[in-house]
């Protein structure tokens, strides 16, 4: 384990690794604790301490003093293990500052909290101390990673054979019944929606509902205690970190990688007029970025952006993030609206931001995986493909022309009598997006997706045309219009089977996509078995049945997991599937897959056949060139157009039998390994899909 508090070795951002900000919140000591606060502005800083039991009884009031560097500090015997604790800042009044000297405030390191009421916390001094047993991280490589987006609630709140008592909690995510699921389905990387403090915004309190997604943080270093169990939830905060390091140790002794999704970007204070719980009274000027006269500049959309070229709040960021990575042995972190956190003094985004650079140079982040949100809701927000090395990033363009290619555009065939676009842009997809991420990333740098938490479900996908939020108070205003979804004849629910069973390929050649594309691909909890939210894209408001996974499933639903379970083994088997590196063209290249293309005619493709709207057709091999494993060749057939087809398969030198192993045509996976050879004809149903192992 890397110490959480060694910085050595980062070369970017000098003030953000300053030793002035070296060891801010509490430590404790043989003396007590001492607890250490930066602001820039502050006059007077002062710690309050609580009666164990009563959070509006303060027992003492102490000020810190300053130490240099911006940093107050205190040492005394009244911060140990189990204090509750707040702080209140005063400083001057005026443009940018919002300090109120009356205000208790979280202290931004603590990791522990409790609440006194609505917009009402304490912190909460930690002591941490947790047994490991020996069980370290997985340390999955990043080309057999098959990530799983779920919620911590949700996956676990209706599951029959986990105990009422865990439904919903961070121990009942470990529960055997659960990791038995994730095993079979053949996921490595369990990543969860966020689990930092969060708190609900007043908006939807209003409206009876609840932040039930969780990106309103209230502070970066403390586990959401309503995910813990009823009775951690009565012992206290240290209960409640020792439930979520139990689940981390449970999963991780599984074989199973955890992955947060974190949001650094904003925080639960919203824009001015919202709360103010923490960095607003500590230091707003400095932890908000805000024009010169005080007005938030908002490039998240949720009220406030917090300003990371501001050393003390990047620091904070990156203290954040060895905590969970070292002390709380998190594998990996997704990054919400991360062009935020590289946005430069003048808010435009840089990939050299020292922050950025830092969070993948960090020796204590060393082997953890760094995904990107890559985008935000400012101006010259969308940056997929630009955050550079060491960097992983969701592929929303995966995510469109994979969307278009079976849905989208067999919709506007159906209307038009032809598709509005060829192969082309589909297979550069297929294959690692090579126009998105240089030869130095490789096809690993791409985080492919069809669904995620926000947006249609996968069935919902296939069965909707248009969304249907109106149950989350806004008039069906939130949420995407644009999903390149279709309902395939029907809005919604059919008892038309010819429909339903054409949405049921569709969800099969989605899956199979994503499952046998370059890259490391991204799964949406639920979607193995069809999950639906009835048409709503935007369901962050819903604690209940509608985004809780349902775990009866009809035949058909048992059938899509088994082609979910089929094609996650294949990845596994079938190295060409899954390569580290592109291929170049007259070199070899290690752990890459040399691509081929062939047409239904068995002949290599043309340039204009690319690019022709009437070729929705192509025959992908991809042989590895191996550094560990033994050489493997695939073939797969691709036909996007609804009318059937033949398909002949290429003569290959070297190539004597293709090996069926999977198809979209079939409802359930055909355990049969038929044997075809080059030049045999295989017959392929409309929008359909077929694997081979080619020997």
């Amino acid at each position: 384990m890397v110490s959480s508090d060694s910085l050595a070795g980062i070369a970017p951002g000098a003030g953000l690794l300053s030793s002035d900000l070296d060891d801010l919140g509490v430590t404790l000591g043989p003396e007590g604790g001492t607890l250490r606060v930066w602001s820039a502005s502050a006059g007077d800083v002062e710690l309050l301490v609580f009666d164990d039991s009563d959070l509006d009884w303060i027992t003492d009031t102490i000020p810190l003093q300053p130490v240099g560097g911006d940093v107050w500090s205190i040492t005394t015997p009244l911060l140990r293990a189990g204090t509750r604790y707040s702080i209140r800042v005063d400083g001057p009044h005026g443009t940018g500052n919002t300090f109120n000297s009356g205000t208790l405030l979280v202290e931004p390191y603590s990791k522990g909290l409790v609440s006194g009421g609505f917009e009402d916390w304490r912190s909460v001094v930690i002591d941490g101390g947790f047994d490991w047993g020996g069980v370290s991280k997985p340390d999955v490589p990043l080309d057999r990673t098959i990530i799983y987006e779920g919620h911590v609630k949700g996956m676990s709140k209706r599951h029959p054979l986990v105990p009422p008592a865990l439904h919903g909690t961070y121990a009942g995510l470990a529960h055997p019944a659960m990791i038995e699921h994730f095993l079979r389905l053949g996921v490595t990387s369990i990543e969860l929606l966020p689990i930092h403090a969060f708190a609900t915004e007043p908006r939807l309190l209003q409206h009876g509902l609840t932040n039930y997604w969780g990106y309103n943080t209230l502070n970066f270093f403390t586990p959401h205690g309503a995910y813990a169990t009823e009775a951690n939830r009565r012992h206290g905060p240290e209960a409640i970190l020792r439930e979520f390091k139990g689940m981390v140790k449970l999963l991780h002794a599984a074989g199973l990688e955890v992955i947060l999704d974190v949001v650094y970007n904003h925080t639960a204070e919203e824009g001015l007029g919202g709360p103010r719980t923490s960095l607003r009274g500590i230091d707003n000027r400095s932890y908000y970025r805000q024009h010169d006269n005080g007005e938030y500049i908002d490039v998240t959309g949720c009220g406030n952006s917090v300003n990371t070229t501001t050393d003390a709040a990047a620091r904070l960021v990156l203290d954040s993030l060895r905590y969970w990575a070292n002390d709380v042995q998190i594998d990996g972190f997704r990054f919400d609206l991360a062009a935020t956190l590289g946005r430069d003094g003048a808010h435009r985004f840089t990939p050299d931001h020292p922050l950025l650079r830092a969070i993948i140079d960090d020796p204590a982040l060393a082997g953890v995986k760094k995904i990107a949100e890559p985008w935000d809701v400012g101006m010259g927000g969308w940056q997929t493909g630009n955050f550079g090395d060491g960097w992983l990033e969701w592929n929303d363009r995966y995510r469109d022309r994979v969307r278009n290619f079976w849905l989208s555009d067999v919709d506007y065939a159906r209307r038009a009598s032809t598709a509005p676009v060829g192969i082309g842009g589909f297979a550069t997809r297929l294959s690692g997006s090579s126009n998105t991420f240089d030869v130095e990333r490789g096809p690993l740098a791409s985080v492919n997706f069809v669904t995620a938490h926000d947006g249609f479900t996968l069935r919902d996908l296939v069965s909707y045309d248009v969304k249907h939020n109106v149950g989350n108070g806004e008039q069906n205003r939130d949420g995407a219009d644009t999903n390149r979804s279709f309902n395939h004849g029907a809005e919604g629910p059919t008892a038309d089977e010819g429909i339903l069973a054409t949405r049921r390929k569709a969800m099969r050649n989605l899956l199979g996509t994503l499952l046998l594309s370059a890259g490391v691909p991204m799964i949406t909890a639920g979607d193995e078995f069809a999950r639906t939210q009835r048409g709503n894209n935007n369901a962050y408001c819903h604690d209940s049945a509608l985004t809780w996974l349902p775990w009866q499933h009809a035949p058909w639903q048992e059938d899509l997991f088994a082609h979910v379970q089929r094609l996650t083994q294949l990845r596994r088997e079938n190295p060409a599937l899954r390569p580290i590196r592109f291929a170049k063209l007259n070199e070899r290249t290690p752990s890459a897959s040399v691509m081929e293309w062939y047409d239904q005619n068995g002949e290599t493709m043309l340039l204009d056949q690319w690019t022709d709207p009437a070729n929705r057709t192509m025959q992908y091999v991809a042989a590895s060139t191996p550094e560990r494993e033994e050489f493997n060749r695939i073939l797969l057939m691709v036909h996007g157009n609804e009318q059937p087809v033949d398909v002949t398969l290429p003569a290959i030198e070297g190539v004597s039998t293709f090996v069926s192993l999977w198809s979209s045509e079939d409802e359930s996976p055909d355990p049969a390994a038929a044997e075809f050879h080059p030049g045999d004809v295989v017959p392929l149903v409309g929008t359909s899909m077929r694997l081979f192992r080619a020997q």
